[in-house]
């Protein structure tokens, strides 16, 4: 009987997605972990939540049109990655996947303008996109650079009651899917890579877990897995004993309990999303 591979969780925020050069970089990371089992959990892009946002803005106005058009910039960005860091195949089916993306929102814009369903699914279905095209785009980076990656749908994975846009995760059920779709890919030696935030109901509809949910969406597949380190990896070295823009002496903490962290993160510390520590003490 082959022993159990105790993965890490990396998670990467949405400025270490932001271009060409922030994926590439990641890539090096996680390439640099290939031998600690990693399971990698993504943010959007940076700026492409918010566009995202104010997409669905316009579309409850009516105004769906120039809110699809809005997006098409941030197209072109997931697209100049896939260009610049993958091969023609590659490119080739992350295009397909991206129009399929941009079909899918046009639709659900529309809907938003016509009030079909409730606004709440909607724009967490819509917002969700950020993750997904990540998730996509990373993973074909990583095979680029030769690593066993495997895009994973954290919908399959998370589920949460229906709150829609601050989910609440049913954590048995969470728990069994995180172990039943990602320890034989482990075993395996694939790297599971995912989009954080973003989950399902039981009913299968797109749920979101919170703005900054990507945090959370790692510590509850760190927790699943008995992962030996839940890592969050941003554009800051670490956590500061203070605003290092008002406090130029700011410095860098060593070490942080789970209770500091708790507060820090519960008190509006952007370094941490506020239920991030529970699943990890866990």
């Amino acid at each position: 009987m082959s022993k159990r591979k105790i993965p890490t969780v990396m998670k990467f925020g949405g400025t270490s997605v932001q271009d060409a050069k922030a994926f590439a970089r990641v890539a090096e990371i996680v390439a640099g972990e290939k031998g600690n089992s990693p399971v990698v959990v993504t943010s959007a892009m940076a700026k492409v939540t918010d566009a995202l946002l104010q997409a669905f803005d316009l579309a409850k106005k009516g105004d769906f049109e120039t809110g699809f058009n809005s997006l098409k910039t941030h197209f072109e960005r997931h697209s100049q990655v896939s260009r610049k860091l993958t091969d023609k195949n590659q490119q080739k089916s992350f295009q397909t996947e991206l129009d399929f993306a941009k079909k899918e929102l046009s639709d659900l814009l529309i809907r938003v303008s016509r009030r079909s369903l409730p606004l709440q699914m909607l724009k967490d279905a819509i917002v969700s996109y950020g993750e997904q095209l990540s998730s996509r785009l990373l993973a074909e980076v990583c095979k680029a650079k030769g690593l066993n990656a495997r895009q994973m749908d954290s919908r399959r994975l998370i589920v949460t009651d229906d709150e829609y846009g601050a989910a609440a995760p049913i954590w048995d059920e969470t728990e069994k899917l995180i172990q039943l779709e990602l320890e034989n890919l482990i075993k395996a030696g694939e790297i599971p890579i995912l989009g954080g935030f973003i989950a399902a109901s039981r009913g299968g509809e797109t749920t979101t877990l919170g703005r900054g949910g990507s945090d959370y969406s790692a510590a509850l597949v760190g927790a699943a897995l008995r992962a030996r380190e839940i890592q969050i990896w941003t554009d800051v070295t670490g956590v500061l004993t203070c605003d290092p823009r008002i406090c130029p002496e700011a410095r860098t903490l060593k070490t942080l309990s789970y209770e500091e962290a708790a507060e820090l993160a519960y008190f509006g510390a952007k370094v941490l999303h506020p239920k991030t520590i529970q699943p990890a003490v866990d």
